[in-house]
């Protein structure tokens, strides 16, 4: 039973103050590319090639997003071609753990989550 000292759990619904990196974070592309910079640094086209199906453009939308939202460092160094590269932040380490949970459980239950959908669809 709620105490009168409790604050009512907030929804994740319009004027949310949330719902933003709730969306930001749920985005596939934001994690794929959070958990290819777990370990190091990376250069665009390093990320590029290990996450695979993404495009230059979105993967440039999406870590202009991380980066504003402070999940991600972008270092340019002062060299002729320029070097770019990227790396967690603290707030963005911090994010690992709930993240790998995530990607953790949708590994034990997409089968169950795929053969559902084959049910839904078929008449």
């Amino acid at each position: 039973m709620p105490r009168e000292t409790d604050e009512p759990k907030q929804r994740p619904g319009a004027g949310c103050p949330i719902r933003g990196v709730l969306d930001r974070i749920g985005d596939q592309w934001s994690l794929l590319t959070l958990e290819a910079l777990e370990d190091e640094k990376k250069r665009f086209n390093q990320l590029l090639r290990e996450i695979g199906d993404i495009s230059k453009q979105m993967l440039s939308k999406t870590l202009r997003h991380l980066e504003q939202d402070g999940f991600i460092r972008r270092t340019v160094y002062p060299e002729v071609p320029p070097r770019v590269e990227y790396e967690l932040t603290e707030l963005g380490q911090s994010f690992l753990i709930p993240m790998k949970a995530l990607i953790g459980w949708a590994e034990q239950n997409h089968t169950a989550i795929k053969s559902a959908r084959q049910r839904y669809e078929t008449p």
